[in-house]
């Protein structure tokens, strides 16, 4: 039986197109029919990358194509961007035409890789998964149709991690989330491979993560599967922080479990450590006057509409840091596979020593609206959700902070939510919706 979703919050298999222009110098050539690839960049939006956007080569498979078969004009479109686009590395990313159909895209794939060309397929047919999920399937398919061919003979670099931790485009603010993440990491004596966006050396970077000592996934559940598989295919170990580290208590925490993971100096790291939470408290403290003053004006409890890796992060901040109560329920939309659930509820449930909540999982974003509406919040509400929220927000007189897609009424460049850095951009972005109501 089919089921409607309102107000979508994630994009079929194939938005992972937006996970390969992520990657510098790396182009995606889409093999589906005509419009998938603009309503998906539309979707996820705020930037094109090396060569996203309407730069995508794609075959625009039409009516003879279903009726014929594809694989000559994906032939053709390969060749066409081999010539145009000058780039490191080429991923065939299939659409629900092309999979439907039963093209050969393996085969195509292969006669190429067999020239040497730096080509590599996933099968990304939309009604097959999530991009959450076709996130980890394009990992798989680099490391294992590329990476692998120049693994051989390469030695572990101690100190070198390979990081997995947002899922590009999909989380607004992966960019920011990456820097501080690397900065923290490189602090503490790691060098950090970040894989994607403008902090990643490319493919480059890519053909050295069999030599890392170990890798690192900040996700509630995005990313794990590249870790197992890298820790089977050479070995790898990994640790794993269930959601993102936000502020000065779960930062700390964070980067304590990695320097004991990886057996790190341990008096530099926390020399780094206590600099930063020095750093990060010293602003807490120089504006704890006005914070006092105005904590009649602030939100006196929130409501999560995210994916599991920014609920979580984002509820452990706000009760435990400033003081901001969780509703009763929070909800995430990221369509959470069942064997992660558990966990993720159980994170909910021990927010704090002395607080809960309960969590829906939740695709349908009318659905959680209408739960909102009909427990109505009695005092001055946060909703951490998307441009989707503005009219609810309005109508219930809470304030909004867009963090999950579609992200329609804020630009982002570098702006992340991550670390200590993200912690005191969360407190001024949280203020500044407050203050601009009081004019």
């Amino acid at each position: 039986m089919s089921k409607l979703i309102e107000q979508p919050r994630y994009s079929c298999a194939l938005g992972v197109q937006q996970s390969v222009i992520a990657i510098p110098r790396t182009v995606p050539v889409v093999h589906a029919g005509p419009g998938c690839s603009t309503k998906i960049h539309g979707f996820l939006g705020q930037g094109e990358g090396y060569a996203g956007g309407s730069t995508i080569p794609c075959t625009n498979a039409s009516e003879a194509e279903i009726v014929f078969g594809g694989e000559g004009k994906l032939r053709s479109v390969i060749d066409g961007a081999f010539k145009v686009i000058d780039a490191d590395l080429y991923v065939v990313l299939t659409g629900c035409t092309s999979d439907i159909v039963g093209d050969d895209v393996g085969q195509v794939t292969r006669d190429y890789q067999d020239l040497g060309k730096p080509l590599v397929y996933v099968e990304t047919g939309g009604f097959k998964s999530n991009n959450y999920v076709s996130h980890d399937h394009v990992i798989k398919a680099i490391v294992e149709q590329y990476v692998d061919k120049f693994a051989e003979g390469r030695g572990v670099i101690p100190g070198l991690v390979n990081l997995l931790a947002t899922v590009p485009y999909q989380d607004p603010y992966w960019i920011g989330n990456l820097q501080e993440l690397k900065r923290l990491l490189t602090g503490i004596g790691l060098q950090v491979n970040v894989l994607f966006g403008p902090e990643s050396e490319g493919i480059s970077e890519w053909l050295s993560i069999p030599q890392a000592q170990f890798n690192i996934v900040v996700s509630a559940w995005p990313g794990l599967r590249s870790a197992e598989l890298l820790e089977r295919k050479y070995g790898t170990p990994y640790y794993h922080f269930p959601y993102l580290p936000v502020g000065g208590i779960e930062t700390g925490r964070f980067l304590r479990e990695v320097t004991g993971f990886g057996a790190l100096d341990q008096d530099s790291a926390e020399a780094f450590i206590r600099s930063e939470e020095r750093k990060f408290y010293a602003h807490i403290e120089r504006t704890a006057d006005f914070m006092l003053e105005f904590r009649y004006g602030l939100p006196r409890v929130f409501y999560t509409m995210l994916d599991a890796t920014y609920a979580v992060g984002f509820a452990k901040y706000l009760l435990n840091e400033l003081g901001i109560l969780p509703a009763e329920t929070q909800y995430v939309v990221d369509q959470t596979p069942e064997e992660y659930r558990g966990r993720i509820a159980d994170q909910f449930r021990h927010i704090s020593e002395r607080r809960s909540a309960a969590v829906e999982f939740v695709e349908d974003g009318g659905a959680i609206q209408e739960a909102i509406r009909a427990n109505k919040p009695k005092q001055r509400a946060l909703l951490l959700g998307s441009g989707w929220e503005r009219d609810l927000a309005r109508e219930l007189g809470a304030d909004l902070l867009p963090v999950s897609v579609p992200i329609t009424y804020r630009l982002i460049l570098n702006c992340g939510y991550a670390g200590y850095q993200g912690g005191l951009r969360l407190i001024e972005d949280i203020y500044d919706r407050v203050l601009d109501t009081y004019r």
